[in-house]
């Protein structure tokens, strides 16, 4: 059975994002939960499915505070940064099962503040096999995993660091028109040339920002939404994918392949576009090379042709493909890409601001998550 058009995005919010909340990771959630309900026109004691994220926040704290009656449907999506756009799929799994109307997905985290999300390996499901190939070489950080596969794929397609410095520099120009965002310097090639090594060879202005902050969206079952407070953004297309096993990234025979192949033809034949219809995208962004990476695994190049696609300016405001325009996790905010949602949910309602894509029908959000795994979903403005 198809999810196609099953369920449609209703509602979005977020808050500020800072480097130091002052507030309860679970007192962030709520607040952003809250605007997201109110987004939506709707009141707490409507939801009645919550798929949460993070921080040992579960389905109970939002029945408590909330006072929701008779919630008939949670779950956990634990696939790192593809948990949020997955839980898009989940939650219009169970729309269409039936089950329930108005599903919340939301995420907090002080991941500059408290819990540094660097931390998160030690939590990640594939930590034995980390723990087995790559912390005996000193590899225990994410960017320290994920260095092999940019490496490999400059040696295999010559990609060249500076093609990687055009994503960091153009998601930044987007971050600073945002007026939620973390980072709001103007960087250059150059600035990106010249930041410090991390994990040879990604520079700092390759990685990902720690934030503090939450997101939300609500999803509801396509009939209702209709009638909602705003345009609904209809899920034409989603899907999950995982990478090919091991889970240890440096013992695959393809280091470049992300679980996000897998995913990506199942949601365009969901969704039953072409790649051509695709006016905006929201990819997650934990590193540059991971963008560049899932615009070839989505099918938009060739494997091996993703920096020469972004070195040339096609992923600007304006370009073939304008992705990131909220600033992404490397210059807005790292919310696992919740943020990504609320910003794909905008875009396509026309609510961008200077940021706006001119004519948005149709766009995408991707996700990324722990040692590879992929999610994708399609979405159409109503």
């Amino acid at each position: 059975m198809s999810l196609r058009e099953a369920a449609a995005i209703s509602g979005v919010g977020e808050t500020a994002y800072t480097r130091g909340s002052g507030k309860s990771v679970l007192a962030m959630q709520l607040e952003a939960a809250l605007k997201a309900i109110q987004d939506a026109g709707l009141s707490p004691k409507d939801i009645d499915g919550i798929v949460p994220y993070g921080a040992g926040v579960v389905a109970e704290d939002f029945i408590t505070n909330f006072g929701i009656a008779d919630l008939r449907f949670s779950a956990v999506t634990p696939m790192g940064g593809a948990s949020c756009v997955a839980a898009i799929q989940c939650a219009a799994a169970a729309i269409s099962a039936g089950i329930c109307n108005h599903v919340l997905l939301v995420i907090g985290r002080n991941g500059f503040s408290g819990n540094r999300i660097g931390a998160r390996v030690a939590q990640m499901p594939q930590f034995r096999t980390i723990a087995e190939f790559e912390m005996p070489l000193g590899a225990i950080a994410p960017a320290q995993l994920y260095a092999p596969m940019a490496r490999r794929h400059m040696e295999l397609y010559g990609t060249k660091s500076e093609q990687w410095a055009e994503i960091a520099v153009s998601t930044r120009h987007n971050a600073i028109l945002n007026g939620n965002a973390t980072m709001t310097k103007p960087i250059t090639v150059e600035d990106h040339q010249n930041s410090r090594m991390i994990s040879d060879p990604l520079r700092l202005l390759d990685c990902s920002l720690e934030s503090d902050g939450a997101a939300a969206v609500v999803v509801s079952a396509s009939d209702r939404a209709k009638d909602m407070a705003k345009r609904p953004i209809y899920v034409m297309g989603v899907a999950e994918g995982h990478p090919d096993s091991p889970s240890a990234i440096t013992q695959r025979p393809d280091l470049t392949r992300l679980g996000l192949a897998k995913a990506a033809p199942k949601a365009f034949a969901m969704a039953g576009v072409t790649h051509d219809d695709i006016d905006v995208a929201e990819i997650y962004d934990c590193f540059t090379y991971i963008v560049m990476c899932q615009i070839e695994d989505l099918g938009f190049v060739k494997k091996g042709e993703g920096g020469p696609f972004v070195g040339d300016g096609n992923i600007k405001l304006g370009g073939r493909l304008p992705i990131n325009t909220h600033g992404g996790l490397l210059s807005q905010s790292h919310m696992a890409g919740m943020n990504h949602i609320c910003e794909l949910a905008r875009q396509l309602r026309g609510e961008a601001g200077r940021a706006q894509v001119a004519d948005a029908e149709i766009g995408l959000v991707t996700g990324y998550g722990d040692m590879g795994d992929g999610s994708i979903a399609i979405m159409r403005r109503g």
